[in-house]
């Protein structure tokens, strides 16, 4: 029996038409997503569902979905879907990455045209029939300086296109390699020295918890009086009501703004505002990118349903089905190992090399790298995925080196992971054992012998008697239960490193207290 797929949003002919073609039956009810009970009622019936961001994937109605095998999302968001929830229920979410990028740069080059030159205020005030030349004196944006936050696929197209404008472009981005600024031609630097020089700023980062508020009153108060702030990434990075409060004591000169906090956004403090220019989330709104991201999501998802093969999964790596049992355990490995090293990297990552040792040096090591790639950049960029991270690493300069050697010296297969970045470098090995479980063998070259878990804090230290019991009692007195306890050091007295595993989060003040510790010389809380 053909397999059955629901499109609940608007999608174009097409598109439904690539279904078809693939031999998939297609239920079109592109108003579907507003009736979520409705939907509810009929989910049960299909195999894939096809949206935009109308229809809400929640828990509750994947409950209802008994026979659903995948989720394509017309675009790159998925703040519509519940993920976590789909993958527990073995939903693949699928997205399109890439599609929206053009468009999405293209209209914030366009906001801060319309900032520079009063055009919507000026366009209104014509239209009323007044004749208001004197009042509405702009700028240039020749020489001026473009403050990018975030320079990944959209955040380098507008680098470029703002190059391009005669304009001086500086980016913060720590995965941003100096190689890749060069390319680009912009000068990468700290987000403090951005927001000091910066005469424009426009934001291209997700939301995740770095960048959530990124610009607040503390932020808004290091640029620089005059400020122009577009933002066509996602709500929730600016603070609304210190924008609000610094346009009104004329410290930011004007704001240009795509997304809100809460969307729809049919009611706001900064509408009508002289100096704010408002759009409702119109990044990914061309012709030519809505219909590139339908036709991508139908032949992803006709792809999957038909023939197996997965692409642009957010929670599911590119593996066919005859790999799968021997591939898995290590690609949960190499995604561990590389959320291991990306949470430790705190400067700019210049290159990841990945060696692969022993059995696992012939197996499919694209997907392997893929998901190391991805555990890497993960702590910063949310979104990422499998497919997307290969690619986001090259945009940023990062080189990626992969390894293969059919012989390891003592175990049946070894991943090792070594991260360069501007300061140092950082490696870590693991290996799968018989179990299947994922397990730290080496850190910086340390023997180690330590599983994954949920809360661990990494401690590096100087091998001193005293240590660990003033360690164990530090997280003692602060109600911290230790599961497992892991140690290693190159030698008596020399480098050492503390693996702990912890019964849940560790507050930030019991982290300072580690830190004070006098043979601590550096402590870090990971979450897996």
């Amino acid at each position: 029996m053909a397999p059955r797929v629901l499109i609940s949003d608007k999608l174009s002919a097409t598109a439904v038409q690539i279904f078809k073609d693939h031999g998939v039956e297609v239920d079109y009810q592109p108003d579907l997503g507003k009736d979520k009970d409705k939907l509810a009622e009929i989910i049960g019936n299909y195999d894939g569902l096809a949206i935009r961001s109308t229809t809400k994937v929640t828990e509750k109605l994947l409950a209802n979905a008994k026979n659903l095998k995948v989720i394509g999302r017309a675009g790159i968001g998925v703040d519509n879907v519940d993920v976590p929830a789909a993958t527990a229920r073995g939903v693949i979410v699928m997205n399109t990455p890439f599609g929206n990028s053009i468009t999405t740069a293209e209209h914030a080059i366009a906001l801060m045209f319309a900032l520079a030159r009063d055009i919507p205020e000026a366009n209104a005030s014509t239209h009323d029939g007044k004749w208001e030349k004197n009042r509405f004196m702009g700028v240039e944006l020749t020489n001026k300086t473009l403050g990018v936050i975030g320079c990944g696929n959209i955040g380098s197209i507008v680098a470029d296109r703002a190059v391009g404008l005669k304009m001086r472009v500086i980016a913060y981005d720590p995965f941003l390699s100096n190689e890749r600024a060069v390319e680009l031609g912009v000068e990468k630097v700290e987000l403090d020295d951005l927001f000091r020089r910066a005469d424009f700023i426009t934001l291209h980062v997700p939301l995740i918890e770095k960048t959530r508020n990124i610009i607040d009153i503390s932020a808004i108060l290091k640029m620089k009086k005059g400020v122009r702030i577009i933002n066509c990434a996602r709500g929730g990075l600016i603070v609304e009501a210190d924008l609000k409060a610094a346009l009104d004591s004329g410290h930011v000169a004007g704001a240009a703004l795509d997304v809100f906090e809460t969307e729809p956004a049919t009611a706001h403090p900064l509408f009508g505002h002289p100096k704010v220019v408002c759009t409702p989330h119109l990044g990914a709104s061309t012709t030519e990118a809505q219909e590139n991201v339908a036709l991508q999501v139908a032949e992803q998802m006709s792809d999957y349903l038909m023939k197996g093969a997965v692409s642009n999964a957010l929670n599911m790596p590119s593996i066919t089905a005859e790999e799968a049992p021997r591939l898995t355990p290590f690609v949960k490995l190499a995604e561990l190992l590389g959320s291991f090293a990306g949470q430790l990297t705190e400067t700019g990552l210049k290159a990841i090399r990945i060696e692969y040792e022993g059995e696992v040096a012939g197996m499919n090591i694209r997907a392997l790298s893929a998901a190391a790639i991805t555990g890497v950049l993960k702590p910063l960029l949310q979104s990422v995925n499998m497919v997307s991270a290969p690619v986001m690493a090259k945009e940023r300069g990062i080189a990626v080196a992969e390894v293969r050697n059919n012989a390891s010296a003592n175990f049946e297969s070894l991943i090792r992971l070594t991260l360069t970045t501007d300061r140092q470098e950082r490696s870590i090995a693991g290996t799968v054992f018989a179990d299947g479980q994922p397990r730290i063998v080496e850190i910086k070259g340390i023997k180690m012998d330590a599983e994954f878990a949920p809360s661990m804090i990494y401690v590096t230290n100087e091998d001193k008697p005293g240590f660990i019991g003033k360690f164990a009692s530090l997280l003692g007195d602060a109600g911290i239960n230790i599961a497992t306890f892991a140690l290693g050091r190159l030698e008596q007295g020399a480098d050492a490193i503390c693996l702990v595993e912890v019964d849940g989060d560790v507050p930030a003040e019991v982290l300072d207290k580690v830190k004070a510790i006098p043979v601590v010389r550096q402590a870090k809380a990971l979450k897996f």
